[in-house]
């Protein structure tokens, strides 16, 4: 919502700006310029692209127009589950994670936190090191590290789709040049017309170099910006997770461990002491259930 209402204030501003100061919109409507502008740079951003890369920009285009997932519902569950796991291990012992950790769709740790569970790069992370350090005797360091490397993996991963598009909004007023000069081209060989008629396919050229500019910095440069963003949240969320669990391989309790991972979150996302509290207080009560159920 926040980017169209930016797209429509740029709009807003220099059409606006445009017509008041006289100028008319008719001259600004200039489809061959956009597409000789649109084309060149599809084609551009299509040849300097991997498959890979071609891929995951159009996925994360369409997210860039939605709510961010990475918000503070998010990271309350994703809080609680993690307290929920290590509740589990304390009571029932590492061997109790085992059906969750291999399937966790099935598993009702999970399945209480479905904003946790739709997104399967952070259950697959959960899973995937729980299941190391209660399976295999690894030390805290050679953990850490290997948390490190893939996190650096994944946020290189992540920044791809925003550095193609980043890219792309940098060529774009070069493509308007383009467009321009093909424009001054055309004219050059319509010397002989009438100087108003010159006039209209000099401005038309202009209008080439205008739209480049604020297609790139107007339009697509801030789509590399929030996807960008976008990409550096979804890290956060694995740096939590990383902080938890390397503070239970320290022995340290639960409620601590949680809290080693709240502090590193966003001051916009993480929730007060107090909140946190209130939260690990209803995931008690929810595994208290749990276990009478079962018994």
């Amino acid at each position: 919502m926040l980017i169209l209402i930016g797209y429509l204030a740029v709009l807003a501003s220099v059409f606006g700006g445009y017509a008041l100061a006289g100028g008319h919109l008719a001259a600004l409507f200039q489809p061959v310029e956009l597409l000789m502008i649109g084309g060149a740079a599809t084609g551009a951003f299509i040849c300097s692209n991997s498959g890979k890369v071609l891929k995951a920009t159009l996925k994360e285009l369409g997210r860039a127009f939605l709510p961010s997932k990475y918000n503070k519902v998010a990271y309350a569950q994703l809080l609680s589950v993690l307290y929920s796991l290590l509740v589990k291990i304390h009571h029932q012992g590492s061997i109790s994670l085992e059906a969750d950790l291999e399937n966790p769709q099935e598993s009702p740790i999970f399945a209480a936190y479905p904003k946790i569970l739709a997104n399967h790069h952070v259950v697959e992370f959960i899973c995937d090191y729980f299941r190391m350090i209660i399976n295999e005797d690894l030390s805290v360091h050679h953990v850490e590290n290997l948390m490190d490397n893939e996190i650096e993996t994944h946020h290189h991963e992540a920044l791809m789709p925003s550095h193609a598009v980043a890219k792309l909004a940098d060529g774009m007023p070069a493509f308007g040049i383009v467009a321009a000069v093909m424009g001054v081209v055309h004219t050059m060989e319509s010397i002989s017309l009438p100087p108003a008629e010159l006039g209209m396919l000099i401005a038309a050229a202009l209008v080439g170099t205008f739209l480049g500019i604020l297609l790139g910095y107007g339009f697509i440069g801030p789509l590399a910006v929030i996807m960008e963003q976008r990409a550096n949240e979804s890290t956060q969320m694995f740096q939590c997770i990383k902080l938890v669990i390397l503070a239970q391989m320290h022995k340290c309790s639960n409620q601590t461990a949680i809290e080693f991972g709240r502090k590193i979150l966003f001051s916009t996302e993480r929730p007060s002491a107090k909140q946190l509290d209130e939260m690990l207080e209803e995931v008690k009560k929810a595994t208290r259930g749990n276990a009478s159920a079962s018994t």
